[in-house]
């Protein structure tokens, strides 16, 4: 390093320190990226940057990497520590010079030849300050906005201005050994190297920033432009006898009410005001599976992120996870509710999109916002959209609504620039604001509308959240899942370009239904969820607290020996250390009456816990049948259960959208017996297995795990029995029958779930027993008794509690 280059480093240290705050992409370079400290680093930069050089030793020392200052020694020579792509612009001349990488490249190239023992890593760095995308037009903010390869003079004012935000992206080592055993020239090698390294940097660049910023005439020439909404505004004057221009205006309307109105100064602004407030409500944001996002990024992916939704917070939170990834922001189709001053233009802003509940058979409004999509995605945008259509009230999944992700793929169909991948989130929370509202919606309240009264309201409540929850599930790559699934597709496409294929409508709900299983295939065991879990199978609703601590620890042994899949994660904690955490979150009644703490749901709250339960029950639907089967039979054979498991597991699967399929599920099934067996939750006598004795220690946590499921079992039951009873009853009169009888038992034996009797999920019941062929169907369409249905019916009815089976058989379902 030269005398000049230390001298600058020196002067500009302190500086530097002051003005700048590193982010660190990802937050554990180790272990995602491979890198080895025990073998030699260089670092490669993309510019000959004196801040970006402090500002990477700053990180390696928050990370405990080699310092990019210190020369490396390697078979007797030294080699900068740091080497740069290109120099800085020069203040008065056009192109920057070039730098001495190519040469040391070829040396450390031919060096490794010589030397088959040393092993040098170059790891490449890219340095970000600020996140501001380009624009079509040049203005004044340009001269803070990071470049390429800024001059000194605009350098000082980026440092100035953004040093706050500066992200410091470290991607995986390349191995100088690896490189030095390709074939060609040690100088060819080193050419190829750079011009990797100059791609790599560039897609760096634009998964941070995004594409250029969409000016306004521009956004509305494409729209407007476009064939399809041509032939819709031609359609709209005819059939509204409108002249044509009134007919482009309802067009151009229609663009101003859907289209997002992106600003990279909000979302810098966002990321510090949502900073203040997760550390003052969070105990901390678990993020997992990140690389799989910024693996899509360095191959040239369009990322479309498809997650669940809680809340009205997973607006701010994955957009603020995502941010913090080293990815660009995306933008959101959020529903039109939500447009509202001033909350409405602060989210458009931030790059949200906004969308009717319903199209309503509006040709132009379908169109417009069809082009826009389209537009978003192959201007490179990433986008982010909700398949459940409206957040969750009971917990649960809700089934897909499938407009958007059938407008991907319509898009995918006309064709789009780059691959495209569909990103299943999932997001969790141990404590989600709604959950009072929510349940008032489920017993019948109206839903409120959005106002700034109901969003001041939140914001006040906003305390002791617990921790939130953000797993990125296994991507879908549409182009292959298209190719995959209608392999002729393209030799069925109607001659119409505005008419649907008929492949499409089934190859969307194909492709909704494994978004959905990927989201649960991806879930975050939380220390609320498996709390609730825990005392809502109690039959007391209470228990004391060393006995919730040990079916805690069970419970999470048993997810982490016998895992549910590979994308499922689990609290890294004790369990002890989990339930008091949980326990701090002030939703339970502590008492202690001498022997110990007894925990409880607070008085009139256990109906809440059930919405933190159902995150997981997914989870636990095959540990409860096999226990629930055991306990109800006092023994059965291995060979029985997995009979049961065969016939039920459609159903469950159905319901709780787990991603197993039928033998997977019962290899699963086996593993879980022998699991319980050895950590002595049953007892085995050849292939006969039963509860453990009411004395042995696991008794209880088998118990529990017995009852766990109890409430889907028992509306098993009653839809069974009524369709058994009434022998024959049309879909409607099924689900209204059910759900009467449904509410009556939860009034009687006090069911905690809501949704014992929702409708939606009675009506997804309903659906499997028809898609599973236990119901038999009549001419009109009606649904009626058969003897598979019946069988069914008596395998459930040896789940359920006897005296939920002694009422239902009672019950005269003519009056219900």
């Amino acid at each position: 390093m030269s005398w000049m280059r230390n001298t600058l480093l020196k002067v500009f240290h302190y500086p530097v320190k002051w003005l700048v705050k590193p982010h660190t992409i990802p937050a554990n370079v180790t272990d995602e990226l491979g890198i080895d400290t025990s073998k030699p680093i260089i670092y490669l930069l993309p510019t000959d940057s004196v801040t970006d050089q402090l500002a990477l030793r700053m990180a390696a020392k928050n990370l405990l990497l080699p310092t990019p200052n210190t020369s490396v020694e390697l078979a007797g020579k030294h080699y900068p520590g740091v080497l740069f792509l290109r120099k800085t612009q020069p203040l008065f001349m056009k192109h920057p010079s070039s730098t001495e990488v190519e040469s040391v490249f070829t040396e450390l190239v031919h060096l490794h030849r010589d030397h088959p023992q040393i092993d040098a890593q170059v790891v490449p760095v890219f340095v970000s300050w600020g996140r501001a995308p380009g624009k079509g037009k040049p203005g004044l903010g340009d001269l803070i906005a990071d470049r390429a390869a800024p001059s000194w003079l605009r350098k000082l004012f980026i440092v100035m201005f953004l040093g706050r935000d500066n992200f410091i992206s470290f991607s995986r080592a390349v191995s100088a050994q690896q490189m030095a055993a390709h074939h060609g020239s040690d100088a060819h090698i080193a050419q190829k190297l750079m011009r990797v390294a100059s791609t790599h940097f560039h897609r760096k660049r634009q998964s941070m920033t995004g594409p250029l910023l969409l000016e306004r005439e521009t956004l509305y020439n494409s729209v407007l432009g476009s064939a399809s909404v041509k032939r819709a505004i031609a359609e709209e004057a005819k059939d509204k006898k409108l002249s044509h221009d009134k007919a482009r205006d309802n067009a151009r309307s229609y663009i101003d009410e859907i289209a997002a109105d992106y600003r990279e100064g909000l979302i810098r602004f966002g990321d510090r005001l949502l900073t203040r407030i997760w550390n003052k409500i969070y105990n901390g944001i678990s993020v997992k599976h990140a690389d799989r996002i910024r693996e899509l990024a360095r191959n040239g992916h369009e990322i479309i992120y498809v997650p669940c939704h809680r809340s009205h917070m997973d607006y701010l939170l994955l957009t603020y996870v995502i941010y913090h990834e080293g990815m660009v922001t995306p933008h959101i189709a959020a529903g039109i509710n939500l447009n509202f001053w001033p909350v409405g233009k602060i989210f458009r802003r931030g790059g949200a999109f906004f969308l009717r509940r319903s199209f309503a058979g509006n040709k132009l409004y379908t169109a417009v916002f069809r082009e826009y999509l389209e537009l978003l995605f192959n201007r490179g945008y990433s986008v982010k959209y909700y398949p459940e259509g409206g957040r969750s009230r009971t917990g649960r999944l809700i089934p897909p609504k499938t407009g958007m992700l059938a407008m991907t793929m319509q898009a995918i169909i006309k064709g789009v620039n780059r691959p495209v991948s569909i990103v299943p989130v999932y997001i969790g929370y141990e404590n989600v604001m709604e959950v009072k509202s929510y349940l008032s919606e489920l017993k019948g309240s109206g839903k409120k509308k959005e106002s700034n009264l109901q969003v001041f309201s939140a914001i006040r409540k906003l305390k002791n959240y617990g921790h939130g929850f953000v797993n990125f599930g296994e991507p879908i790559h549409l182009n292959q899942f298209l190719e995959k699934t209608v392999p002729e597709w393209r030799s069925q496409l109607p001659a119409d370009p505005d008419k649907k294929p008929g492949w499409l409508t089934p190859t969307v709900n194909t492709l909704a239904n494994s978004v959905m299983l990927r989201i649960n295939k991806a879930a975050a065991i939380n220390g609320m969820a498996i709390t609730s879990l825990c005392l809502l199978s109690s039959k007391t609703k209470g228990m004391s607290e060393s006995e919730l601590t040990s079916a805690v620890e069970c419970y999470m042994s048993m997810l982490k020996e016998v895992p549910f899949s590979n994308d499922a994660t689990l609290p890294n904690m004790k369990a002890a250390d989990l339930v008091n955490a949980t326990l701090k979150l002030d939703k339970f009644t502590i008492t202690d009456d001498g022997y110990g703490r007894l925990i409880s749901p607070q008085p009139d709250s256990a109906i809440y816990l059930t919405y933190y339960r159902n995150n997981i029950q997914h989870l636990f639907a095959l540990p409860g049948l096999i226990m629930a089967q055991v306990f109800t039979c006092n023994g059965v054979d291995r060979n029985r259960t997995l009979q049961l498991v065969a016939a039920l597991y459609p159903l469950l699967q159905k319901e709780l959208f787990i991603y197993m399929t039928q033998d997977q599920a019962l290899a699963y099934v086996d593993k879980l017996i022998t699991f319980m067996i050895a950590e002595g939750l049953l007892v085995e006598n050849d292939t006969f297995i039963s509860p453990p004795p009411a004395q042995a220690p696991q008794f209880h946590n088998a118990w529990l795990l017995s009852r766990c499921m109890q409430e889907t079992f028992q509306r098993y039951a009653v839809v069974l029995t009524v369709i058994s009873k009434q022998k024959v009853l049309s879909r409607n009169e099924l689900e209204r029958v059910s759900r009467v009888v449904a509410e009556r038992l939860s009034t009687l034996f006090g069911m905690s779930s809501p949704e014992f009797y929702d409708k939606n999920v009675l009506s997804s019941f309903i659906t499997a027993l028809r898609d599973n062929h236990w119901l038999d169907t009549t001419a009109d369409g009606s649904f009626k008794h058969s003897e598979e249905s019946e069988a069914l019916r008596q395998d459930v009815m040896a789940l359920v509690w006897p005296e939920i089976t002694q009422h239902l058989e009672k019950v005269d379902f003519n009056t219900a």
